[in-house]
């Protein structure tokens, strides 16, 4: 584990993948202390392929790259649907923690839900189920490799999902596999935000997002080197940028890790800044965001380990029930929206 003069590790998971069991447990060590200090962390040696990441970043530029009214054919005809095309600056991040006066974020961005269900299976196709897991919106007309780069893309982030699950429950001193049958048929979501060049300023106290937490159990970020960028709140009240390295991801854990260990990992504020006025034209920046959300059944009460030296702070749930729980503090959200970017 390194910092580059960062507070947010680097960690290479290299180890993790491909050796020993002390290796496994050691990479996990390191996990569990950027979990309780910052709650942040960078991963390197992941095993996700490059062709998969640029073949899914290319996609969404082209995407992107597209006529107002050619994204505005992929906008959701039913607001109580969080699938497809939102427009720049309909999302309002600061909002989440009760600043209601906050500008809205300068980003459009796409939302992809949970797809390949089985519809064999009872789990997918009870009336929750029809309720969360809504048809996606491709663009295929238009942009046909978005589609299989973002499935492929998705994919490759389960199992990171998975792996990284893994190092949690061993750095909580559980079996390794003590999370997996509460993530094996998750409930994630993908944004891919876009935020363009700023060859204006903006409104006074307006980024491109909103301070904020994330909702879920943890955040898989590909993000871009670009001026303005995102920035994580120390405890002591900084607000320090997160590194871009080459080739790897960004992870934060969200609300629900925070109050499954009974508040021992911590999730942290963070924002998107704009770029300095010298650097607006130029700045443009894509990020790939894979939110991940547990089974909707799954059962959130504080994990044996983290009530050792104190009692749970928190009553039993579900993540579907803590998501509703989270949504519902905002105005006039539509359910099943969670309006989180990284």
């Amino acid at each position: 584990m390194k910092f580059d003069g960062s507070v947010v590790p680097i960690i290479d998971l290299t180890p993790a993948r491909t050796g020993s069991e002390a290796d496994r447990q050691a990479v996990a060590e390191q996990v569990g202390a950027a979990a309780r200090s910052i709650g942040f962390l960078v991963v390197s040696g992941h095993g996700v392929p490059a062709e998969a990441i640029e073949a899914a970043a290319t996609a969404s530029r082209a995407l992107f790259d597209l006529s107002g009214p050619e994204k505005g054919k992929y906008r959701s005809p039913d607001p109580a649907v969080y699938r497809g095309y939102f427009g720049i600056e309909t999302g309002n991040l600061a909002s989440t923690i009760g600043e209601e006066e906050a500008k809205p974020d300068h980003r459009e961005y796409y939302n992809i839900g949970r797809f390949d269900l089985d519809e064999s299976d009872p789990y997918f196709t009870t009336p929750t189920a029809r309720r969360i897991f809504q048809p996606n919106i491709w663009p295929d007309a238009d942009v046909p490799a978005f589609q299989p780069a973002i499935v492929t893309y998705y994919h490759e982030m389960e199992k990171l999902a998975a792996l990284l699950m893994e190092l949690c429950a061993r750095a909580l001193n559980l079996s390794p596999d003590w999370f997996a049958d509460k993530i094996d048929r998750h409930i994630t979501n993908m944004v891919i935000s876009n935020y363009p060049d700023q060859p204006e300023a903006l409104e006074d106290g307006q980024l491109r997002a909103g301070a904020h937490t994330d909702y879920g159990g943890l955040t898989i970020l590909k993000t871009e080197d670009k001026p303005g960028g995102l920035e994580v709140l120390t405890a002591d009240g900084r607000w320090e940028a997160v590194p871009i390295v080459p080739g790897a991801f960004i992870i934060n854990l969200g609300d629900l890790m925070a109050q499954w260990t009974n508040d021992e990992w911590v999730s942290t504020m963070h924002r998107v800044v704009n770029p300095p006025r010298d650097k607006g034209v130029g700045s443009r920046r894509q990020s790939l965001v894979f939110f991940h959300q547990p089974n909707y059944d799954a059962v959130i009460e504080c994990i044996p380990t983290c009530a050792i030296d104190k009692a749970p702070k928190y009553a039993r749930t579900t993540s579907l029930e803590h998501l509703e729980m989270k949504m519902d503090q905002m105005n006039d959200t539509p359910k099943f929206k969670e309006a989180e970017a990284a």
